[in-house]
């Protein structure tokens, strides 16, 4: 049996076709039995059959071959590291067909995967439910199965459940049979589908319905007496069905499709086929209660979850190498289309902001390619991360910007309907579109799945006019990389009615500017005179432009002359330089001083977030000027926050209030005392009256903020009256923004209490995301200590799945100490965990980049001048002009 071990894939001698699969779970034992009927073909002869199963009892196995001839298994070996089931016979089993029988039991887990137990109430009673999270390899947890993408087979599925209950699954009822208090729901078969679409749901739900325009019948399943908050789900859902069917030539493959929103769910959602499960706070919107950035995240997740229905379930990754033929596409058809659905959204300039985390993150040496090769099991769920899902997206949209938008759409359509209901490669995609494109896209692309990293060009003009380019692997530790790309790389010269693209295929490689420009020679000597590469940020490169013609982009910043997706790229690209040691912080923060007028949502939020990034290592490394810093940066944010003011106008923009919240949570974060000031004084308005329009639902997060970072251990109410709102809101999103909050204060004992919080049952599993990504700069020392105290408890709250990675990267990453990081690295030797090892080297070398940045900080010698001129008016524009 050692042979089947330590393998990363089962073996294919035999491979399942189809399963009838019945779910017996016990809502009050929290147990579950089942049994499954697996049509097998057998083709080799073997005495083995290998499938995945984990944490499963077996309670009896047999085989039955094509002529009807049981046998059963002389050893039956469940093995739990390799997460298989070993059943060998004592003859050889035959080539040809035959139906492997299992009947198991398990336990409805709290862990939000596999088939798993979650609460909610009714009529002030906690319930129970059933909820099913399968991917990426935890279909074995509920069913003994060949739980790999590649191995697609056909399911019928029987679930046995309190009749009063609703039951779910991938396809339609076919019928419901009474049996007193129990039912048996039996559902129609699916057509070939992967072991992670899998799902079921049982519990107590209303329903709103629509039917698209090919009559798909589409359902919103919601709390009882919350149908209502499902209407904008529900029509989104409608109109991408119908958009994403005309996009890929290809009909939706079923004839229905489910979303239901559960309490409890380790993710945001998750595309089963035809049954899509959402969190609550995703799928639930409230028109007077729910705030725009929560209508526009809505809008993504279920346009993004119903793209899956193509890209994923229809035609399905080969192995998770190959996840981001998933997420990738899935993430950028979801920009694509809220952006038709909305298109004063401009959500691809959101999308330039949103991939930002992927370029961060593949600067660092421990990034991996897009391909990544899959060792153990449960290692596949740290390929969920900003690599597959932000650099896969952004480099689908540079491709796409390269070939054109018809002939990338053709080549899609020809994608589906050659692989529909089969599973694909990486390189199947890029032959399909090198067919469409007419010439071979593959070399250019594998340098860009392959490899991890990207390139920043380096660009200076000569006397001639010649741009020249020398490209070479950004790193943020400033070390030397050895990657090379095939840069697809656009340019706009002084004018984006003067654009160029090229594709630089080596090192080196310059071009004319006077083929796109005529009045080049003239044009250098105009003080207004610019060249912007990368235009509107459709490349995943950086870019770093010699002094004159950074002093030109500055310049042109100030006069207005370039789009928002350009000023946004300029800051982010500094940004990334200077935290690279390639340019002084005071060189960063004479750029971001142009940006004093900036009215934006995009370029204002980046600008918001560099802020906060970098009073994060002033702490450390110029506490001294601390103020000064934080007095500039308010400087900034003073034009937008009085453009905008406090109150919402009837019929602003989606994006003016969005960009309201941001610029004023800035401020608060900042300790701009003007407006920490009227952020309490609105919350005490609210307190008296929840319907004073003095703060809706936009604003409070605000003001909760404000409150919080002026509670203190000499005075605690500001926590104990903000916790009061917390546990009497029955508004799903209400209750999120105040977790967002209650971690912002700056006083170590109160986050200490707000830590204590996160432990009790008064706070779901999945919710913790909220609190610790939103700490307060000062106390992520404090956050630390707490998570190394705790490891235990945190191992069994939070030890499987995505959350223990999202804590790790949470509460490891904002340190910012050499020693911190030996304490971390330490630490994790100790707690050896296949499921979070990448995140930790990530997570370490992020808190080791830092403690270098507070070094290179300390030796800016301009800095100390340059923060205390700021105080003075316009000085900020003018230094080093």
């Amino acid at each position: 049996m050692d042979q089947f071990k330590k393998q990363s894939r089962l073996p294919k001698f035999a491979v399942p076709k189809h399963y009838d699969l019945t779910l017996r779970p016990d809502l009050v034992t929290c147990e579950f039995t089942g049994s499954v009927l697996i049509q097998l073909s057998l083709v080799d002869a073997t005495k083995f059959i290998v499938l995945n199963a984990l944490d499963l009892s077996i309670r009896g196995v047999w085989f039955s071959n094509s002529r009807k001839q049981k046998c059963y298994p002389v050893e039956v070996v469940l093995d739990k590291d390799d997460e298989i089931l070993i059943l060998e016979f004592r003859e050889e089993l035959e080539v040809g067909e035959g139906v492997l029988g299992i009947d198991f039991s398990g336990t409805l887990n709290e862990h939000m995967k596999g088939l798993y137990r979650g609460t909610y109430m009714d009529g002030g009673v906690q319930k129970n439910m059933v909820v099913t999270q399968f991917e990426a390899v935890d279909a074995r947890c509920c069913f003994p199965c060949w739980d790999e993408p590649a191995l697609k087979a056909t399911f019928k599925i029987k679930a046995e459940v309190p009749a009063e209950l609703t039951a779910l699954s991938n396809m339609p009822v076919k019928s419901e049979k009474l049996n007193g208090l129990m039912k048996t729901v039996s559902f129609e078969e699916s057509p070939l589908m992967s072991t992670y679409l899998v799902a079921l749901v049982v519990g107590s739900f209303d329903h709103i319905e629509h039917t698209t325009a090919d009559g798909i019948k589409v359902r919103a399943y919601c709390p009882v007496g919350k149908s209502d908050k499902g209407k904008l789900a529900l029509d989104v859902a409608v109109k991408v069905l119908d958009l994403f069917t005309e996009f890929f030539s290809m009909p939706y493959p079923l004839p229905k499709l489910d979303m239901v929103g559960v309490s409890d769910f380790s993710g945001g959602a998750m595309e089963n086929y035809g049954l899509i499960v959402y969190r609550e706070a995703e799928l639930l919107f409230d028109e007077q209660q729910s705030a725009a950035s929560n209508k526009q995240r809505l809008v993504i997740v279920v346009s993004h979850e119903v793209a899956h229905h193509w890209f994923g379930n229809l035609v399905t990754m080969e192995w998770w190498t190959h996840l981001w033929l998933n997420e990738g596409f899935a993430t950028w058809i979801s920009y694509l289309a809220t952006d038709q659905l909305f298109p004063e959204w401009k959500m691809w300039s959101q999308f330039v902001r949103d991939f930002t985390v992927g370029l961060r993150i593949d600067a660092l040496d421990q990034s991996h390619p897009i391909e990544m090769e899959i060792g153990h099991a449960r290692s596949i769920i740290e390929v969920f991360d900003s690599i597959s899902y932000q650099k896969g997206s952004a480099v689908i949209r540079m491709l796409q910007g390269y070939v054109g938008d018809d002939i990338f759409q053709k080549a899609l359509a020809s994608y589906m309907e050659k692989y529909a209901c089969k599973n694909a490669k990486t390189e199947d995609l890029w032959s399909v579109l090198s067919e469409e494109f007419g010439a071979d896209l593959n070399a250019m692309m594998d340098t860009w799945t392959k490899q991890k990293g990207y390139p920043v060009l380096s660009v200076k003009l000569n006397l001639d006019n010649y741009l020249e380019f020398e490209q070479s692997q950004f790193l943020t530790s400033g070390l030397p990389g050895i990657g090379q790309w095939f840069v697809p790389t656009t340019i706009a010269i002084n004018s984006y009615d003067n654009r160029k693209k090229f594709l630089l295929e080596t090192k080196h490689g310059e071009m004319n500017i006077s083929e796109a420009c005529q009045d080049a020679s003239q044009s250098q000597q105009d003080a207004n005179f610019w060249i912007k590469v990368n235009v509107e940020q459709t490349g995943f490169y950086r870019v770093k432009y010699e002094e004159k013609l950074a002093v030109q982009l500055r310049k042109a910043i100030q006069n207005n002359r370039l789009l928002p997706a350009d000023r946004f790229g300029i800051l982010d690209d500094m940004f990334a330089l200077c935290e690279a040691g390639e340019v002084p912080l005071s060189y960063l923060l004479t750029l971001m001083g142009v940006y004093k007028e900036e009215f934006d949502f995009v370029v204002l939020s980046r600008l918001i977030e560099i802020c906060h990034a970098l009073i994060q290592v002033s702490i450390h490394a110029i506490p001294d000027l601390l103020t000064e810093m934080k007095q500039f940066f308010v400087s900034l944010f003073l034009s937008a926050s009085e453009k905008l003011g406090w109150e919402m106008i009837a019929g602003e923009s989606h994006l003016s209030t969005m960009l309201r919240e941001a610029v004023l949570m800035a401020l608060v974060s900042l300790g701009h005392e003007e407006t920490v000031r009227e952020g309490i004084r609105r919350f005490r308005k609210f307190l008296d009256d929840k319907d004073t329009p003095l703060l809706p639902p936009d604003m409070r997060r605000v003001a909760y903020k404000a409150v919080m970072r002026k509670t203190s251990t000499a005075d605690k109410s500001g926590l104990v009256t903000i916790l009061n709102l917390f546990r009497k809101a029955d508004i799903i999103q209400e209750r999120i923004r105040i977790l967002r909050c209650i971690a912002s204060c700056p006083d170590a004992e109160v986050v200490a209490d707000v830590l204590n919080f996160i432990c009790s049952d008064e706070v779901r599993e999945q919710d913790v995301v909220y609190i610790l990504r939103n700490m307060s700069p000062e106390c992520h020392e404090t956050v630390w200590k707490w998570f190394k105290d705790n490891w235990e408890l945190v191992l069994k709250k939070w030890g499987s799945g995505l959350l223990l990675t999202d804590m790790v990267k949470d509460i490891v990453d904002p340190l910012c100490s050499e020693e911190m990081g030996s304490e971390v690295e330490a630490f994790f030797k100790q707690q050896a965990n296949p499921a979070i090892e990448m995140t930790v080297r990530q997570s370490v070398e992020q808190v080791r980049l830092k403690a270098k940045w507070v070094e290179n900080i300390k030796n800016d010698v301009s800095l100390e001048a340059l923060l205390k001129s700021s105080q003075v008016g316009d000085t900020w524009l003018s230094f080093h002009r």
